[in-house]
């Protein structure tokens, strides 16, 4: 089977709100997310409640805490909605034991993991070796859609720098 067809036969179709919460941080959510329209956003709470935004998530993109969802343990960060949302549900499990015993789904799923991990070392590359500046003209280059649809301060939260601190990038950019 396709992993399209399976995921429109096997999972659940959610609308949610702008400012709603898909899940939290510390919740047990062991379901994987296919935004079909909307926006949403990752984001992690320091203890002392700081903001950290982990990824912005456009349509046909997908989205879930594999620490929840194959790991059975909470969610390590917190999924909003920041416009209207529809999404497709589909259970972890469920996905999982079809892969086990369906070739092609399989596959998918190989497809699927490795797209998480290579999204999550290019975050980690321009987190750790990037400049803030590098980050935002990467930001810039490839999804300049972006920054019409998300704040200034998500984007300086994004970037890990302060507003201020993206506003001096953008002039010194811009001169």
């Amino acid at each position: 089977m396709e992993l399209g067809a399976f995921i429109a036969e096997n999972g659940t179709s959610l609308s949610r709100e702008p400012g709603q919460h898909v899940f939290r941080q510390g919740d047990r959510n062991s379901s994987l997310y296919f935004l079909k329209s909307g926006l949403l956003k990752a984001y992690y709470l320091s203890a002392d409640g700081k903001e950290h935004i982990k990824s912005f998530i456009l349509p046909g993109n997908h989205i879930g805490s594999l620490m929840a969802s194959h790991a059975e343990k909470s969610c390590s960060f917190s999924l909003v909605c920041l416009r209207q949302c529809n999404l497709t549900m589909l259970p972890f499990s469920r996905l999982y034991q079809a892969a086990r015993s369906d070739p092609a789904i399989s596959a998918a799923v190989v497809d699927l993991l490795l797209s998480f991990a290579m999204k999550k070392e290019a975050r980690e590359y321009e987190l750790l070796c990037l400049s803030a500046a590098d980050r935002y003209r990467r930001l810039v280059e490839n999804t300049p859609d972006l920054l019409k649809l998300v704040t200034q301060n998500e984007i300086a939260r994004y970037l890990g720098v302060t507003p201020v601190g993206l506003s001096r990038i953008k002039k010194r950019l811009a001169g």
